[in-house]
């Protein structure tokens, strides 16, 4: 085994949605990195639909664009349909969603990459992890290449002891055409990291010019689309088709072109094959040991939970303006190929549609994320850090936001910096950590609204203000951005005073918009600012009595959020704390009284002695 030159500060081994921004984040803020792929012409690959964004997912989204990452702006410029989903709701649960040109969207993320300062890649498949003295120094590959750094993020996606089916043919891969990563979580085990096994699906790729869409309901993109990128704070120089280095980057301008989208549903024919045929399933005959995802069951799952369902719907979406392929949003399904083909003719304009790709399942090895800090580091191994699916969660957002977060606190680990860590009332983000790493999870996470406890705070529009803080003290963006971000929220809070302040007939300004069913003429100083401007400032003044009521509730949570947990404190040790909660906590070692206040098992009272504990400091220590 040769070990290269190198000595890198931050390797990441993985180069999916995870591994993306944790690569890049770490090249941003000064990290000397290097990310390893299996193949580098699947980097950024959109293994499922190619999507990105949705309830909760589209406001991480907007969170990793805060934050200097990469998904938002890509997802713009290579989007092909833009919709805002609950545009008829409230701000809380409205969320940007965009179909993208998966290969554009692939192809532009891997010339980011390329173009990124401080940021190496290469072409190798990681086989083992390299370790000394209980701390990863490195890791070793199918070239008998070893490479070193001060510390790695692992984001291997489905690829750990990967298996997919199609009935009951197995195939070895992480998706269909890939590789598999089979001696990896060996590492992890010597090491002594609790895997466990997951499984996902995906459905059907069929051919657009076999499918009758006069038989299907059309759904087009909206006239003006919601972009993910924060587009006003950013420079001329930061914007769509920047040329650097002589060279142009993929993408057009957003919203332009849009595609549509075909809606269509399954048929009582549907459900005979589907529900005779699901001993032929690779799930439900028994194959598959890993739990899949709840919120994106497969065919069978639908029609085995929902017996008295004669119908579902089916989305079918495309693939790419420079394809024709389109993905079947909602059919998810590890039958066998033949009994594909027969269930696809069963429905309405799809009778005579030919499979380019058959659907299948893939089980794979994950990390339970209770082995983690809020840091996202391994509380096993010291320097090593896991994001995306390896933590047990489904989607590119969530995927991307972990990573955004292990890549910023790799590099920070390098440094000897404190890390970054997200508080459950700051974003969606930092809800996703903390329920992993305190809760964990025994199927795919996903992100929803309902997770939140102060959603209310969390409108998609308003991720550069709420985390202002954290950009500004861990260098996230340029300092003409930053610069421009406080400009915005100086502007912002400057309207929703002069607004509460200054009167019209029947009140203030204020009063008048908070008023429902009133026309409202606004003056027109305010109306002359930008947009973005304007909507957050209504957001806060429409809003205004629910959004204080959450800031109180924080502010009152905020001591036993807030306070440090000592890293070695004996629970079973602490007099008046039941036995099954000292074993919760022993097994858990929270970081602060709020992470410990979330452990299954754990109640208030728990939590007022362990208080009272630490105050008069009558705890005692390993």
């Amino acid at each position: 085994m040769q070990t290269h030159s190198s000595q890198f500060d931050v390797i990441v081994c993985g180069a999916g949605h995870a591994g993306i921004e944790a690569a890049l984040a770490a090249a941003r803020t000064g990290a000397k990195t290097l990310i390893l792929s299996g193949n580098i012409d699947t980097i950024g690959q959109m293994s499922c639909n190619p999507a990105i964004g949705g309830i909760a997912k589209g406001n991480i989204v907007r969170e990793v664009d805060a934050l200097g990452g990469e998904m938002a702006v890509t997802a713009d410029v290579t989007g092909i349909q833009f919709r805002l989903l609950n545009a008829s709701k409230g701000p809380a649960v409205q969320a940007p969603r965009v179909q993208c040109d998966k290969k554009a969207y692939q192809f532009r993320m891997k010339h980011t990459l390329e173009l990124q300062p401080n940021l190496q890649i290469f072409q190798a498949t990681v086989t083992s992890l390299v370790f000394s003295k209980g701390k990863v120094v490195g890791c070793k590959t199918n070239l008998d290449l070893e490479f070193r750094a001060k510390t790695l993020v692992i984001t291997t996606g489905t690829f750990l002891k990967a298996l997919m089916h199609i009935g009951q043919n197995k195939n070895e891969g992480g998706r269909m055409g890939d590789h598999n990563a089979k001696t990896l979580s060996n590492s992890f085990i010597e090491a002594g990291i609790q895997l466990e096994r997951l499984k996902t699906g995906t459905p059907p790729r069929l051919l657009g010019r076999t499918i009758d869409f006069s038989k299907m309901q059309e759904q087009k993109g909206d006239e003006t689309p919601t972009l993910f990128g924060f587009y006003d704070t950013r420079g001329k120089e930061e914007l769509f088709h920047v040329e650097q280095f002589g060279e142009r980057k993929l993408g057009w301008k957003p919203g332009t072109d849009q595609v549509s989208c075909w809606i269509t549903y399954t048929s009582p024919e549907s459900k005979r094959i589907v529900t005779e045929n699901l001993e032929k399933s690779a799930m439900y005959s028994g194959q598959i040991s890993g739990t899949g995802p709840r919120y994106c069951p497969s065919i069978e799952d639908k029609y085995v939970r929902f017996k008295d369902k004669e119908r579902h719907t089916l989305y079918l979406e495309p693939e790419g303006r420079n394809t024709d392929e389109y993905y079947i949003n909602g059919l998810s399904t590890s039958l066998p190929f033949e009994v594909q083909n027969d269930l696809i003719h069963s429905i309405d304009g799809l009778e005579e549609a030919q499979i380019l790709r058959p659907a299948y399942a893939v089980e794979y090895d994950f990390a339970p994320p209770t082995q983690l800090f809020p840091s996202l580091e391994s509380r096993k191994v010291e320097n090593l850090y896991f994001a995306g699916q390896i933590n047990g969660t489904s989607g590119y957002e969530e995927a991307a936001g972990q990573g955004l977060i292990a890549g910023v606190n790799a590099a920070r680990r390098a440094r000897g910096e404190e890390p970054l860590i997200l508080k459950r009332h700051e974003g969606y983000i930092g809800v996703m950590i903390d329920d992993l790493v305190t809760k964990g999870t025994r199927e795919p996470y996903r992100m929803f609204t309902s997770r939140a406890e102060h959603r209310l705070l969390f409108n998609h529009s308003s991720a550069e203000l709420r985390l202002l803080h954290h950009i500004e003290a861990m260098n996230l963006v340029p300092p003409a951005r930053l610069d421009r971000i406080k400009d915005k929220l100086k502007q912002i809070e400057h309207w929703q005073l002069w607004l509460e302040k200054n009167t019209t007939a029947g009140g203030s300004w204020g009063d008048l918009i908070r008023r429902p069913h009133t026309e409202k003429e606004l003056p027109k100083e305010f109306e002359a600012v930008s947009e973005p401007i304007k909507k957050e400032v209504l957001l806060r003044i429409a809003y205004k009595g629910y959004l204080e009521r959450e800031k109180k509730q924080i502010k009152r949570l905020s001591e036993i959020e807030d306070t440090q947990l000592p890293k070695n404190i004996n629970y079973l040790e602490i007099k008046g704390l039941k036995k099954e909660s000292a074993t919760k906590l022993e097994e858990a070692r929270p970081v602060t009284l709020g992470q410990a206040s979330r452990i299954s098992g754990v109640n208030p009272s728990d939590i007022g002695i362990l208080l009272v504990s630490l105050k008069k400091k009558t705890f005692k220590t390993d």
